[in-house]
């Protein structure tokens, strides 16, 4: 294989100067992750068709050498030192209809290339008619990486809508189909991130065909005229229902949630802008705790506090009381094998009660926590990957020394530790 080219449509989305250049192999990993930090890999590799992000693979794990597959860069840091080995750019696009007798009435099936622009595709669908991910809308990222997350917003994550993905595990010769029960989707959490090594070539969703042009309409048990109707969906997220002005399940037009998802997103930094170092980052960079409910009752009485079903996920963190107590980290039952009851806790309210502000960052720091959301660690111009690195241990020992809770960082890490 040789050096491919990286397409300047790799950056279109952060640095309106970069992506007019056609960069080769010795790219930056700044200049292709939303936190924009990070050295160098050893070469590039350019995937634009499933067929090739399989063969890339495939090369790769019989070569032996270390790689890294990435997409839209916006779960990825990389330390400053770079990355020893190739870096495959996924480029895949496109999103069809597949014919599926299985469904039910007003379900469609769609599957979408592993690199087409997750908030295109949402979009897409919105404009379509189509109902279930338009509150994931502004997400950062590319389709393949929504399964490795379980990306989720708003009262909504990638579990409720997807089918299946076409998946390439390493060792085997072709792909295969893997349902999303395979997955074992949890809280951002699946199977791929804990350890089944593969790569997402494409995914299937099943959506709700709510357009007019489908037919009369059911909303609360009332048909509606369709040449009235307008698609709509159920608002699901306190939050969000505080901001379209509506009580907690109404249902609102989906062009309309999507606006109200971007702005409250805008509002936080998390929809991505050149213009606003708010937004050079990896997103949330710690995942909200999942703690027994025997822990949680011993933090401060206004600490945010959301039931968790049992089934769902074993907790993200073990408290320094169940540590002391002779528990393993992550456990995630209690005697007898029977699933402790589990509360999920604000990363975002801990880090602020544990005295870290908006805003806050460490004397001659690149690296800041976002001014409009602590749970974001940002980079306000010229940060480096050890700069982001510094101040996540700075948050995680400051949680840890104030509530005994030790934070996990949400987006994928190499060569550096938190």
């Amino acid at each position: 294989m040789t050096h491919a080219d990286v397409a300047p449509e790799a950056r279109a989305d952060l640095d309106p100067a970069v992506a007019q250049e056609v960069f080769a192999a010795d790219v930056a990993l700044a200049q292709l992750t939303t936190m924009r930090v990070g050295g160098h890999a050893e070469r590039i590799l350019v995937a634009r068709s499933s067929a090739e992000l399989a063969e890339f693979a495939r090369e790769l794990w019989d070569d032996g050498e270390p790689w890294l597959l990435l997409g839209g860069g916006s779960n990825t840091v990389v330390s400053d030192d770079g990355f020893p080995g190739t870096l495959v750019l996924v480029r895949n696009t496109g999103i069809d209809a597949i014919a599926d007798a299985t469904l039910a009435d007003g379900e469609v099936r769609v599957r979408v290339q592993a690199g087409h622009d997750w908030d295109a595709l949402v979009a897409a669908t919105v404009e379509r008619g189509l109902a279930g991910i338009e509150a994931l809308s502004g997400i950062p990222g590319l389709a393949g990486a929504a399964p490795v997350q379980n990306i989720g917003a708003y009262g909504c994550e990638l579990a409720d809508v997807l089918h299946s993905i076409e998946f390439l595990e390493s060792g085997h010769a072709e792909p295969r189909r893997m349902s999303a029960a395979e997955l074992e989707l949890g809280y951002r959490d699946s199977a791929i991130k804990q350890g089944l090594e593969g790569v997402v070539l494409s995914i299937d969703l099943v959506l709700t065909d709510r357009s007019p042009a489908h037919g009369a309409h059911q909303v609360d048990g009332q048909g509606i005229d369709p040449d009235q109707a307008e698609a709509t969906a159920p608002v699901r997220y306190a939050q969000l229902a505080q901001a379209l002005g509506v009580e907690l399940g109404a249902h609102v037009p989906l062009t309309q949630l999507r606006s109200a998802v971007l702005a409250l997103r805008a509002s936080k930094g998390m929809v991505l802008d050149a213009a606003d170092h708010d937004t050079w980052s990896s997103g949330s960079f710690f995942t909200n705790p999942i703690v027994a409910a025997s822990f949680a009752v011993t933090l401060p009485e206004n600490a945010p506090r959301f039931p968790v079903q049992e089934a769902e996920v074993a907790p993200t963190v073990t408290s320094l009381e169940d540590i002391a107590a002779g528990a393993p980290l992550r456990a995630s039952h209690g005697a007898a094998g029977t699933p402790s009851r589990q509360v999920k806790l604000s990363a975002a309210w801990l880090i602020e009660h544990a005295g870290i502000p908006r805003g806050y960052r460490l004397p001659g720091s690149g690296a800041a926590i976002s001014s409009k959301h602590t749970l974001a660690l940002t980079n306000q111009g010229g940060a480096s990957a050890a700069d982001v690195a510094e101040l996540a241990r700075f948050v995680v020992q400051r949680v840890q020394q104030e509530f005994g809770v030790i934070l996990a960082p949400e987006p994928r890490l190499y060569g550096l530790e938190v």
